[in-house]
């Protein structure tokens, strides 16, 4: 299976936020086919945060030769599972993702994974997969095991895939080639980006070691301008990522995420999208 080249829109949100086709249009220009949406206004919105009805963005999305993949929603929850399924079924997403969580124990990651089999097996019923996508947070363990080792164990792999940042892998400290191995296929989404030398030490738990409690506000210290580039342009060993992910055939899109640029935000995902290009042709001819 070849890998395509999604881009999370995460990566565009002030650009969408002051004209929302045009940067659309832009993105389409620059080449991308497949779009990750990003609600963190799940509560009020089931769409993609913009309050635009499906019927409205299905048309756009096709004027524009575009793709929706996938879906993050925030705040994840039963609540609004529902009305969230069906609009993005409306446009033609067959994917929704949870992306992000804070625990203080065990105890907490366990209750998580029962809601996440839920929501999953809600979505699965409806003919949708659902995932969860990791940080640096994940690398933590709690009783010897990591909070994705025990995400992983604990929820059910036809209900729960795993949308895999390979970033974040390295901020937990992790080799993301050996993970995405022993993943297999419960991981066919990967997020990629790109670490500056300026996240020294890259695993973030050299710096708070592994006891700290994480909470939104501990997590922001390592969400820094000065740690994102785009992809192709800092220190990951990307076309290592690439060969495992095909060596193991599961994935079907390597998703562009900047966290945060130092660019205009179009420049920057242009930047990532001819790399990326150039780096799956590479491992084409390999």
């Amino acid at each position: 299976m070849s890998l395509l080249i999604g881009l999370q829109v995460f990566s565009i949100r002030k650009e969408l936020a002051k004209d929302f086709w045009g940067t659309l249009e832009k993105v389409a220009e620059i080449g991308y086919r497949n779009i990750e949406f990003a609600n963190h206004t799940a509560g009020t919105d089931y769409g993609v945060g913009f309050h635009i009805d499906a019927d409205t963005l299905k048309q756009g999305l096709d004027r524009l030769g575009l793709k929706a993949i996938s879906a993050h929603v925030h705040p994840m929850s039963l609540d609004i599972i529902d009305g969230t399924i069906d609009y993005h079924q409306a446009i033609g997403n067959k994917s929704l993702v949870c992306g992000i969580g804070f625990w203080k124990n065990k105890d907490d990651v366990l209750a998580f994974s029962k809601q996440l089999n839920l929501i999953g097996e809600k979505c699965r019923k409806k003919g949708m997969d659902f995932y969860y996508h990791n940080h640096f947070m994940e690398f933590q363990a709690f009783g010897g095991q990591t909070v994705m080792d025990l995400i992983l164990e604990h929820t059910d792999k036809d209900f729960v895939k795993i949308e895999f940042d390979t970033y974040w892998a390295i901020r937990g400290g992790i080799d993301p080639v050996a993970y995405l191995s022993k993943m297999g296929d419960r991981c066919d989404l990967i997020h990629q980006k790109d670490l500056t030398v300026a996240a020294n030490p890259a695993n973030v738990f050299e710096t708070i070691g592994h006891s700290t409690e994480i909470d939104a506000d501990r997590f922001r210290e390592f969400s820094k301008v000065e740690y994102f580039t785009e992809v192709g342009e800092g220190t990951i060993d990307i076309r290592s990522i690439i060969k495992e992910a095909k060596k193991i055939g599961a994935a079907k899109y390597i998703i562009v995420e900047q966290d945060h640029s130092s660019r205009n935000e179009l420049d920057s995902i242009a930047i990532s999208y001819r790399n990326l290009t150039k780096l799956l042709d590479e491992s084409i001819s390999q």
